[in-house]
Parts: C-alpha cells; structure tokens; sequence
C-alpha cells in the first residue's frame, strides 16, 4: 500500500497550487484522509482533514477561507487545493490515511505506532516572491 503525492512546487504569494495524494493497494475509501505540513525547525501541522468525500472537513486556522480539502473515492485521490499563497505556508506536504486514528499535529510528520495507516513521501512547497 501507498501514498504519492504531486503538485508541489514554487508559487508566488498570492498564488494557486493543488496537490494531489494517489492511493494504491488499499480500501481507500474506508479511510479517513488528511494534510499535514512541516517547516524546517517546526512542529508537523495538521493544515486539514476529511471523512467521507461530502462528510465533514477540518482545517487549522491558518489556512482557513484559503485552503479546500476533497477526495473522490472512485479515484482514490485525495486533493488540496490552495489559494492566496503566503511565504509561511512554504513546508513538505505529506498526505496520510488512517482508519480510524486521530489527526492532530505531532513532532515529526510519519507514522507513529499507534497509527492505523499510511503516510505519503511528501512533496515541496514553495512561495516566493
């Protein structure tokens, strides 16, 4: 089973970017799925999560009213779309599935033992002007 993410990349402030998060050799759909980002020197931030695709959505603060989580089960993809780019929301997005932990930020984005699922590689994210 694995996570792949794409659509990272550099953006301006102010830009656009959409990641995308393939699942493969796994009930995808079964899973609950999320975003997380990690910054040099930061802690790994949980920046959304998502049940099922019209079910509910979380996001942190910070990247509410900009970022928007979806999934379509019948691709097994999972998406985050980002609008209005800032230079602090440069990180490594990781995308994970889990069946049924928690999703809250932790140290270190990657598996921890008492998770339920799979992380993906990461992807880089850069905005700057």
């Amino acid at each position: 089973a694995q996570l792949v993410e794409s659509g990272g990349g550099l953006a301006q402030p102010g830009g656009s970017l959409k990641l995308s998060c393939a699942g493969s050799e796994f009930t995808f759909s079964a899973f609950l799925m999320g975003w997380y980002r990690q910054a040099p020197g930061k802690e790994c931030e949980l920046v959304s999560s998502i049940t099922t695709p019209g079910g509910p959505r979380n996001y942190a603060d910070s990247v509410k009213g900009r970022f928007t989580i979806s999934r379509d089960n019948g691709k097994n993809v999972l998406y985050l779309q980002m609008n209005s780019l800032k230079p602090e929301d440069t990180a490594v997005y990781y995308c994970r599935a889990d069946l049924d932990g928690t999703f809250a930020s932790r140290p270190i984005c990657g598996p921890a033992v008492t998770d339920r699922g799979y992380w993906g590689q990461g992807t880089q994210v850069t905005v700057t002007s």
